[in-house]
């Protein structure tokens, strides 16, 4: 059974249950209310019997002392002696107790009889004389009128039950198919996704987004985009790991075959082996690194570590790593200790420095540095490069993305996973990384870390 089907059965039910309660209750006021006047036209006309009713000598009860009563209605009268001989009875063919147990009671009672198929509502009274009890006295009331209102109630709560119940269920039905149309979209959309495997599409959204189906319908929306993202990113992660695995591949299935061919062992082949295998050993240590990352299995060991001391075993590093080709300095340095795991701290400091030698032209500098701020320390590597284009720089930090225009490369270059690496190790450190590049004049890295880290970070 679809939604929109059992929210209006659950609130026809509902309604159902209200106008049941509300009858059953308006049903025992009215039954309570009538019957306490009916008791009290009994007792008023008992009173009035009683004052006419006379005893002859003999001890019976006279006929004639009430021959000249009229009730005001058609009232049952019937006058028992002790020994229950009926002695007065009106209407004169009544001659069967209107209530036998209030014979016997022995004090005010009333109850309802079936009296000649009618419902009858009985009042039995003890009759008392100076010699002691005399008899009883029963007087009743017909509740035909009582029976017509309890039917004519019955039939108009039924009428309203009938009229609302098909009321609410229709205004439900619309009301409750205007709110779930956005769901039927949604199903709409998500097999069409499934399907054609399309993530582009999107649920239109209502003009008012007030509503908990529209909140639905964004977040819906947001997750459909952020999907579409990742799928875009497998593809172009699948593409670029084929490409990267197939360059190395295809050199070193070049060199063996060469070898092949002259029978011999040629030094220069094996040392071109020997780079591209250390190339492919790179890329499967940075993925193996990012994926154990992601996947929150990468553990870090938060010591406290001397920041400085890691930036100067980086800076003669870095200054072996460029050699004769540039100038890398180190522009200030100031004393630092913080919460953090160290290799990964060194690993972030070495990923921007070789970044930035690589891509520094021969003859210029790359200067890194360190700073302390009131909460946060500042390190930075500024390369004196051509600089990233303005199109290419919110992307430097995805998987795999390079702003080089050519997918030649030297040996030495970078699979484009570096900055990715470099930008999990700041987010880790509860930290953030920057870039600031003007074309033809270079780049600069800054990363802000802040002074007081939690004790253990995953």
């Amino acid at each position: 059974m679809s939604l929109r089907k059992r929210l209006t059965l659950l609130y026809t039910s509902i309604l159902v249950g209200v106008l049941l309660v509300f009858g059953t209750l308006v049903y025992v006021l009215l039954t309570v209310a009538v019957l306490d006047q009916v008791d009290s036209r009994l007792s008023t006309e008992s009173r009035e019997i009683i004052d006419r009713l006379r005893i002859t000598s003999s001890g019976q009860f006279d006929p004639r002392s009430i021959s000249g009563y009229q009730p005001t209605e058609n009232l049952l009268i019937q006058v028992w002696d002790m020994d229950r001989n009926l002695q007065v009875t009106r209407p004169v063919g009544l001659l069967e107790p209107l209530d036998n147990n209030g014979l016997a009671i022995g004090q005010s009672f009333y109850s309802t009889k079936i009296v000649s198929n009618n419902r009858v509502r009985v009042l039995s009274l003890p009759l008392e004389t100076s010699r002691g009890p005399a008899g009883v006295l029963q007087v009743g009331l017909s509740l035909n009128l009582l029976d017509v209102l309890q039917r004519s109630l019955i039939g108009i709560l039924i009428m309203l039950a009938l009229i609302l119940m098909l009321v609410v269920g229709w205004s439900t039905w619309i009301l409750t198919g205007q709110a779930l149309a956005p769901l039927e979209t949604m199903t709409e959309v998500a097999t069409r996704i499934t399907e054609a495997d399309d993530l582009s599409r999107r649920i239109p959204m209502s003009t008012s987004s007030s509503g908990e189906v529209d909140k639905l319908v964004r977040v819906f929306n947001e997750t459909l985009e952020r999907l579409e993202n990742l799928f875009n990113t497998q593809r172009r992660f699948t593409a670029d790991v084929s490409h990267e695995l197939r360059t190395p591949l295809t050199v070193i299935k070049g060199e063996v075959g060469l070898m092949r061919l002259t029978q011999s062992i040629d030094e220069e082949s094996i040392t071109n082996i020997e780079r591209e295998v250390d190339r492919l050993t790179r890329l499967v240590g940075d993925l193996l690194l990012l994926s154990q990352a992601e996947s929150g299995r990468l553990m870090l060991e938060m010591t406290e570590v001397e920041l400085d001391t890691i930036l100067l075993e980086v800076f003669q590093q870095a200054r072996t790593l460029a050699g004769d080709k540039l100038t890398v300095d180190l522009a200030e340095i100031d004393q630092v200790q913080i919460i953090g795991d160290r290799d990964r701290l060194k690993q972030l400091l070495l990923n921007l420095a070789a970044n930035a030698i690589q891509y520094t032209p021969t003859g210029k500098t790359v200067t890194l540095g360190l700073r302390l701020g009131e909460d946060q320390v500042e390190l930075f590597v500024r390369d004196t490069g051509p600089g990233i284009s303005q199109v290419d720089l919110p992307h430097i930090f995805d998987r795999f993305y390079r702003a080089e225009k050519s997918r030649t490369r030297s040996s030495s270059s970078g699979y484009g996973l570096g900055l990715s690496i470099a930008d999990w190790i700041v987010k880790k450190h509860n930290g953030r990384i920057e870039v600031e590049s003007k074309e033809g004049e270079g780049t600069v890295f800054t990363v802000r870390l802040p002074l007081k880290q939690p004790a253990k970070l995953k």
